[in-house]
């Protein structure tokens, strides 16, 4: 029996699409696992960091920053108004509307969990130098912003 991949394997092993397909399957499991053990998901982490980032906002603009699907949103942001994470008011400009704010529990949430995806980043990027670790993320950039859409879902729109 012989120890060496047969060709065919080889070749179906080194496809970049099937590296990168399996890469995020492990990555999302990682973040995920290390994130649902302290009561939250992406979503938490990805509203609380664009809210500390970039300040408060409208749940539209918020699903625009986000890649969050507004339906979705709603949701994510009652969990996160649950654990008083965030605070919604109303929109002086359009009183229909509701600004986003993120509060100070929320500050301290979001620190917890950006501790727990460094984690989860540095098992993920164990066999790499930080060097390769840059390069990645640096070439993993490029793919990311070529193949963005150039127009924004009809969802994202307004």
């Amino acid at each position: 029996m012989s120890t060496t991949p047969e060709p065919a394997l080889a070749r179906l092993r080194a496809i970049p699409s099937r590296l990168l397909a399996g890469a995020a399957l492990v990555a999302d499991r990682l973040v995920g696992e290390r994130l649902a053990a302290e009561g939250s998901h992406k979503w938490h982490f990805a509203v609380l960091l664009t809210l500390a980032e970039a300040g408060p906002a409208s749940q539209a603009e918020l699903s625009r920053r986000t890649g969050i699907h507004r339906s979705d949103m709603v949701a994510v942001l009652n969990e996160l108004a649950d654990t008083d994470c965030v605070r919604r008011d109303p929109d002086p400009a359009d009183r229909r509307r509701n600004v986003i704010t993120l509060t100070p529990a929320g500050g301290r949430r979001l620190e917890r969990l950006d501790a727990l995806i460094r984690e989860a980043q540095d098992e993920l990027l164990a066999p790499l130098a930080p060097g390769e670790r840059d390069e990645l993320t640096r070439l993993l950039t490029v793919l990311a912003a070529h193949h963005r859409p150039v127009h924004p879902r009809q969802d994202e729109e307004s």
